[in-house]
């Protein structure tokens, strides 16, 4: 079983990024993310069910300093925690924020291998599956290419609390949640023409694969990697995600 999308320690039930040429993003994901007599997603970037689950905002003078990169927003125990680890670890804390107390409510934070990503508390609610993904125009998994996978998967174990199954034949791990529930996964980075930067990449459901990837060419994007269930797209920023067919 595997889904990053619940509530609860390691789970992932939002993701953003702050990026220059705004109005052109945005026109780009509405048409590339609502194809399909069912479109998964409005064209506000929205779920299908009004929920914000990706939210695409302007690069501001406040947030020049983040990567561009998708950044995927995972649940602690504890945010300050694992900031601090993940600087001990060899990450950097991009951002912090925290409350008139001093209470750590969000940081931002980058792997060794440069991946950025957000930490928050648990969200409100108790600890429950958020539902099947693929229907809902949900982040249907996470995936992350790096040279060096066992140091990276380390990190995450003790930043984020995600254990690992045993390494596939391409020395890649299955990152998993407490209950044994996959939410994404670490490979070795490739060569080639079609090299993936050590990033996040969100894979989102679209309702129609080919139409969505005619609209990413069509919109000044590119797709760096195809297969029959999805396909790693550049967007005209730069910046890379994943969409993949319904199952």
């Amino acid at each position: 079983m595997r889904g990053p999308f619940f509530i609860g320690i390691g789970g992932v039930l939002s993701a953003d990024i702050a990026a220059p040429d705004h109005e052109r993003e945005r026109e780009f994901y509405a048409k590339v993310l609502t194809t399909g007599p069912e479109p998964l997603w409005r064209d506000d970037l929205t779920n299908c069910m009004g929920t914000p689950v990706i939210g695409l905002g302007a690069r501001t003078p406040e947030y020049e300093s983040l990567p561009l990169q998708w950044m995927p927003h995972v649940q602690v125990s504890d945010v300050a925690t694992s900031a601090g680890r993940a600087v001990d670890l060899g990450g950097r804390e991009l951002m912090h924020g925290k409350g008139d107390d001093g209470r750590s409510l969000w940081a931002v934070l980058a792997d060794p291998a440069g991946a950025a990503f957000g930490v928050i508390p648990v969200a409100a609610g108790e600890s429950q599956d958020a539902g099947p993904p693929m229907k809902t125009g949900r982040i249907a998994w996470l995936s992350l290419e790096v040279a060096d996978v066992p140091a990276v998967y380390e990190f995450y174990e003790r930043v984020v609390g995600w254990s690992a199954a045993p390494a596939s034949a391409d020395g890649g791990r299955e990152l998993r949640r407490h209950d044994g529930v996959a939410v994404g996964e670490i490979r070795p980075q490739r060569g080639g023409s079609d090299v993936i930067p050590s990033v996040w990449l969100l894979h989102l459901p679209v309702g129609d694969l080919e139409a969505s990837l005619r609209r990413v060419r069509a919109g000044g994007g590119e797709v760096v990697r195809e297969a029959a269930e999805g396909a790693v797209i550049r967007d005209p920023v730069g910046v890379c995600i994943a969409l993949q067919a319904l199952e």
